[in-house]
């Protein structure tokens, strides 16, 4: 069964000036719930993560300054929000959320994340609008637990995953791929294991065949036992940040060669959605709800 962690609180917390393109994570099990694509057996949802499991992946240092309100104004405004216990808290559903998933996706081969994605946190930082990151947290718990051994990251949301890549930078058992917009957020790049950077302008053709080539490869060379695959449609013509130039089927067809991937490979997948900022709200739900759609097709 395909198990989708959704909290009310993905959204409603947000501050207003934010709450689009975020809306999202309310339409998006919405759409499949009306469409049959999955019913409320398949939605679960998560509760607050523990700060142990926190403390697995961020600073101590970082941490009491996000659980009792202490961050500096500079470190404020490269978050990009005002600071709130909530939002602390939002996160923590999140994050909790992913790790739940990944649980799910040793059950039953796939599971997915509404919201997170919040790859621009670092270990001792929050950075573009992520306080906790999601993936990260998820990866060190499995391997805390000993549940995997052998992690990829294929993050494909058109900004890089800084914040994994510091996190994981001296830790082999965790390898992390980006492709990403060479010339979009973050300025500065961290170093991930593979860092592809595309151009402005990358077409459909074009980023399917690089991606085909260097999955297949990682898949080979490093023979991950999980996945986490970070499915921002961010890349899509339409969004207005990304400088990428895939259509809708494009992006469908990224999904669904990563996910067919794992399945083919035995391979555990956790899904989370990444970025979408087109400036209708129906491309982004609609970009989003391929994803769920082609892993109920392709594992189900």
């Amino acid at each position: 069964m395909l198990k989708i962690a959704w909290n009310k609180f993905y959204c409603h917390p947000l501050p207003e000036g934010h709450r689009f393109p975020m809306i999202k994570y309310d339409l998006i099990p919405e759409q499949l719930l009306y469409e049959g694509t999955i019913t409320e057996s398949n939605i679960f949802s998560p509760q607050l993560l523990e700060e142990e499991t926190i403390l697995l992946t961020h600073t101590h240092e970082y941490w009491e300054k996000l659980k009792y309100g202490k961050l500096s104004k500079s470190e404020e405004r490269k978050i990009g929000f005002p600071y709130s216990i909530q939002l602390v808290e939002r996160e923590r559903f999140i994050t909790r959320g992913t790790i739940d998933c990944a649980l799910f996706a040793l059950e039953y081969g796939v599971s997915i994340n509404v919201a997170g994605g919040t790859h621009h946190a670092y270990s001792y930082k929050g950075e573009g609008f992520c306080l906790l990151n999601d993936t990260a947290l998820a990866a060190n718990y499995l391997l805390s637990k000993q549940l995997s051994g052998r992690i990829l990251v294929v993050d494909l949301d058109v900004h890089q995953g800084d914040g994994t890549a510091e996190i994981f930078n001296h830790d082999k058992r965790v390898f992390t791929f980006s492709m990403h917009g060479e010339k979009n957020y973050p300025p500065k790049k961290e170093k991930s294991d593979l860092d592809i950077p595309l151009k402005d302008g990358t077409d459909d053709d074009a980023y399917l065949e690089i991606l085909n080539k260097n999955l297949g490869q990682l898949i080979d060379r490093f023979e991950p036992e999980f996945i986490f695959y970070q499915a921002g449609v961010d890349v899509l013509e339409s969004d207005k940040l990304g400088r990428l130039s895939l259509t809708h089927d494009g992006c469908k067809q990224r999904d669904k060669l990563v996910l067919t991937t794992a399945k083919k490979n035995g391979i555990p997948i956790t899904v989370n959605m990444g970025g979408g900022y087109s400036e209708k709200i129906s491309d982004i739900v609609e970009a989003h709800a391929n994803t769920f759609r082609l892993a109920q097709e392709i594992f189900y």
